[in-house]
């Protein structure tokens, strides 16, 4: 369980983010320096150099989506022109692929970060630039709406590339793509010209997600405690009823994949942000949304759909408390049978290189940015606990940027001791350790410098980071 230290604010980090920016740069400059096109996109290090793996190219928009977010950090203008090169270059098939369910993470990362900083007065409007941004992130959020599933009692879901059965709790942050596209005021053309509401199908998704994937202390099994998140949701295609928990990347259905887990968190908390900025006569339109439990049976659709995203991120922040060991860092599973030969190893620091089990330091990433949205959210509604979550937030960022974690100079990775795929035994096992350990993914090194932003952000008193930004109508 972390072990909070209250008296953190995102100003006590303020060096070791600087330290880590200056560390960044380079490693950015040097990866694009020795990689080609051709190489396909950068997923995980082996022995500290960066390798693809053919399943899908879901990591390239986060190594582009790097540069940009470390020219927001720096201004480090010549890292912006970079990342605009190589969006313009290499991300157009990622806007239009339909096979596809990371839409949120390629396309957000990339056309929705130059946007939002064109948003923000951050980069010189171009009216060019704006147009080619707003028709790649309205194209991408209704190709992504595209991919669906309709179920019996929740409207239906955007499904895995798995196929039409799989929900993945990944897809929670690929929401993202769809609340933009709606932003624009976009929709989705069907059959006759049907037009199909991206926002509706955001709530769809989104309750689809946190009803089958998040698990409440409820009984639904015997292995149902609170917080709990199956990696995947099996539907039955013909008739739209849910059939049982899975998992691709985790150990079992029955326990936590940890990365799943962060997702939801962070997909939650973003999306929860998202809802409080739409005006009501936006959620009028939408189709009757199933009732919350515990929350008003008769309140209405943006009232439902965020007790809905509250109920399912307050549950996931309590499960990475509680998962963590105590400096803030969660094994790549909560099941993961070495930890049953470690009694009191979440009472303890972690131990990177020398545990039963691999801990994932990017699920702890993409977890510390979850905490910290929804502690400040939870603290401007009133609610004492947001200070804990921020609090939880920061200890683990802390130990994030610590020696520990944080790469040394030679290492094409930023951050240190990721996994990508425990069960099928992808990543690389040093010689004389028993475990994956020492080496950094595409996905954790993105979110690192993400999580750092939104602190830096803070501490100087800037803009708060948000996906969509200061927004604007498409067109005008």
């Amino acid at each position: 369980m972390i072990r909070i230290d209250e008296g953190l604010t995102p100003s006590s980090l303020r060096e070791p983010i600087r330290r880590m920016w200056e560390l960044s740069a380079a490693k950015i400059a040097a990866l694009d320096a020795r990689r080609q096109p051709g190489d396909g996109a950068p997923v995980f290090t082996c022995e500290g150099r960066y390798t693809s793996r053919g399943w899908t190219e879901w990591t390239q928009g986060f190594c582009f989506g790097s540069m940009i977010l470390q020219f927001d950090a720096d201004g480090d203008a010549a890292m912006l022109e970079l990342g605009r090169q190589r969006i313009r270059r290499h991300m157009a098939p990622h806007v239009t692929h339909m096979g596809v369910h990371d839409h949120g993470f390629n396309n957000i990362s990339t056309y929705g970060a130059l946007w939002r900083l064109m948003n923000e007065k951050r980069i010189k409007e171009e009216e060019y630039l704006r147009d080619f941004l707003e028709m790649a992130l309205a194209c991408s959020g209704a190709v992504q709406a595209r991919r669906w599933t309709e179920t019996r009692d929740v409207g239906g879901f955007i499904y895995s590339f798995n196929g039409p059965h799989s929900l993945f709790s990944d897809t929670i942050r690929s929401l993202r793509s769809l609340a933009v596209a709606h932003l624009l005021g976009h929709v989705l053309m069907e059959e006759r010209d049907t037009p199909v509401s991206l926002l509706q199908r955001l709530a769809d998704h989104a309750i689809a997600t946190v009803k089958y994937n998040v698990y409440y202390g409820e009984g639904r099994d015997a292995y149902d405690v609170p917080g709990r998140v199956a990696h995947e949701g099996i539907f039955n295609v013909n008739d739209g009823s849910y059939r049982c928990p899975s998992t691709q990347q985790g150990y079992s259905p029955f326990t936590t994949w940890t990365r799943g887990l962060a997702w939801v968190l962070l997909g939650c908390a973003e999306q929860l942000e998202f809802l409080d900025t739409l005006p009501e006569e936006q959620f009028e339109a939408l189709g009757a949304l199933p009732p919350c439990p515990g929350a008003a049976q008769d309140a209405g659709a943006r009232d439902t759909l965020a007790a809905w995203l509250e109920r399912a991120a307050l549950a996931t922040a309590e499960r990475v408390i509680r998962s963590s060991t105590a400096d803030g860092v969660m094994p790549w599973d909560t099941g993961a049978p070495g930890l049953a030969q470690t009694p009191g190893w979440d009472q303890r620091d972690s131990d990177p290189t020398g545990a039963c089990e691999p801990f994932d330091s990017s699920a702890s990433a993409i977890a510390a940015q979850g905490l910290v949205r929804l502690g400040v959210r939870r603290t401007a509604q009133g609610h004492a606990d947001g200070a804990r979550f921020l609090a939880a937030g920061l200890t683990v960022t802390r130990t994030l940027l610590g020696p520990a974690y944080l790469s040394p100079k030679g290492h094409e990775g930023l951050l240190l001791h990721s996994v990508y795929h425990r069960p099928n035994g992808w990543d690389h096992i040093p010689e004389g350790r028993g475990i994956p350990c020492g080496e950094s993914s595409m996905w954790g090194d993105y979110h690192l410098r993400e999580l750092a932003l939104l602190l830096q952000r803070m501490d100087r008193g800037e803009p708060y980071l948000t996906f969509f930004g200061p927004a604007r109508p498409l067109g005008q």
